[in-house]
């Protein structure tokens, strides 16, 4: 196959990744939609299969909802062992779309071993123990770690999209970053999971002690008899404050520096879209959290921990080898998907 032959079928591969990665996020969503909905338990304690049967007979609201997301999350399985298929057929010993790919497959196991733990330890529905705040911490930090090895899939491929991305991706050519940049963009990656992790905790005590006024909540927020999950809440928004206006000036940096175009683009979208997410969680408090915003704050939290992912991809150099000199072909999904 001749040089634009596999650069062609390296773009067609990362759409399927992108795809990939956009079903994802599908995916977390309605995960959202079960634990807001107090649907964690609509299969009872049995898992994989739903009250003990594949197709479960649908009594109530939550068992349909939690049934959803059980499929999905099978759909979402199948993809993913398709795109590592695909990256060890396509891309060569070595390569970091096989490493990425990889990493994804295993991110996707353990998301499945950490969602089955919630429901065979009873950590759903009510459940208000910290057993169930440490395992959705856990299970949120193994979602995202999910979200960056795809998104890194995609992007270590569509690297190869031309004969210059390719030069580019060899290393060769890359200078080593300094030490304090590379400090500053962990701080950030570790940063945006801890924002994420108690904005979580903050939506299970939103979900489990839902308040009747926005004065009502301050008050349970630190009052004595309150259960500790509500008492964790009130982190949240500090935390988002302060290592938000971090990742904004992390933004900028990378805009008034000479910095690769790619990364400059993601930058304007990530001071955009911390910006957005400032606003939204406002409205989020004000409006106690309900369903919809709840997904909006979710939907660009993940967004936001993507293109930092990028970001710092594109800043650091976390650049693949160069596509080997011959491959086989795709299969027929990569084919469908370049479609």
């Amino acid at each position: 196959m001749n040089a634009s032959g596999r650069e062609r079928d390296a773009r067609r591969f990362a759409r399927f990744a992108w795809l990939v990665l956009g079903y994802n996020l599908v995916v977390i969503l309605w995960g959202a939609v079960v634990r807001a909905t107090g649907s964690g338990a609509g299969c009872g304690e049995h898992w994989p299969l739903c009250q003990g049967r594949v197709i479960p007979h649908a009594e109530q609201i939550a068992t349909v909802i939690e049934f959803a997301h059980r499929a999905s999350s099978g759909i979402d399985v199948a993809l993913v062992i398709g795109l590592v298929y695909l990256a060890f057929r396509r891309f060569g010993r070595g390569h970091w779309v096989r490493r990425y790919a990889a990493a994804a497959g295993f991110f996707t196991l353990t998301e499945g071993l950490i969602g089955a733990a919630l429901v065979l330890f009873g950590e759903v529905g009510k459940n208000v123990s910290m057993g169930r705040v440490a395992i959705l911490s856990l299970h949120l930090t193994n979602t995202f770690l999910l979200l960056a090895t795809l998104a890194l899939t995609a992007w270590a491929a569509a690297e190869h999209g031309s004969p210059q991305a390719g030069r580019e991706s060899s290393g060769l050519e890359a200078a080593k970053p300094a030490t304090k940049l590379v400090l500053a963009y962990g701080a950030g990656l570790v940063g945006m999971l801890a924002i994420a992790i108690s904005g979580t905790i903050a939506a299970l005590a939103d979900t489990l002690f839902p308040a009747a006024s926005l004065a009502q909540g301050m008050r349970w927020d630190f009052a004595s008899t309150t259960s500790p999950i509500v008492h964790l809440r009130i982190i949240h928004p500090v935390i988002a404050m302060v290592l938000g206006g971090f990742l904004m000036g992390l933004a900028v940096y990378a805009l008034s520096t000479p910095t690769p175009a790619a990364a400059k683009r993601l930058a304007r979208w990530l001071l955009g879209l911390v910006a957005l997410q400032f606003c939204f969680g406002v409205v989020n408090i004000v409006l106690l959290a309900p369903l919809w915003m709840q997904m909006l704050h979710l939907l660009t939290a993940d967004l936001i921990w993507i293109t930092l992912v990028l970001l710092s991809a594109e800043v650091l150099g976390w650049r693949g080898a160069r596509l080997p000199a011959r491959s086989p072909d795709f299969a027929p999904l990569a084919e469908a998907a370049g479609r």
